[in-house]
């Protein structure tokens, strides 16, 4: 093999996506019951190659919720070691809209964050309780689809 199909083999690929972890003024979180396996998830998705992050966000929550958006920070990346995917949270505010479905979610709904808590998995949940921290630094975590192996936090 040569050296080049070498470092091609070995490496990596990732899928990059963002969320937005989309908080109203009275605390509660928006959320999707996504069409494809029932879960509670913030809205988010692939990032596009032709598009910037904050664009990805924004689109990614309106096309999912219904819901216009501004970006605020980012809160946390966190990675799916057994999928690869990197998934970049950011702080969001609503700015108008109004909520519908997509073929991508069966609801959309405004929870608590104790109900964020019951709902939803733990690598799901954690994205959107890091994104209430008033924290300065994004949370850097890690999972394998299901529960989280790593809790550090940049500092």
């Amino acid at each position: 093999m040569s050296t080049s199909a070498q470092e091609k083999s070995s490496t990596p690929l990732h899928s990059v996506s963002v969320a937005g972890a989309v908080i109203r003024g009275d605390g509660r979180l928006l959320v999707i019951k996504r069409a494809d396996n029932g879960t509670w998830e913030p809205p988010g998705g692939v990032l596009e190659l032709s598009e910037t992050v904050e664009d990805g966000v924004r689109r990614e929550v309106y096309e999912e919720t219904g819901i216009k958006v501004s970006v605020e920070r980012l809160t946390g990346v966190y990675k799916n070691v057994s999928r690869g995917v990197v998934a970049l949270v950011f702080r969001c505010r609503p700015e108008g809209g109004q909520e519908q479905l997509s073929d991508e979610s069966t609801a959309v709904a405004w929870l608590t964050p104790a109900e964020v808590a019951d709902r939803m998995g733990e690598v799901y949940a954690v994205r959107l309780l890091d994104a209430l921290r008033d924290e300065a630094a994004p949370h850097i975590r890690t999972h394998d689809g299901r529960t989280l192996i790593g809790m550090s936090q940049a500092s």
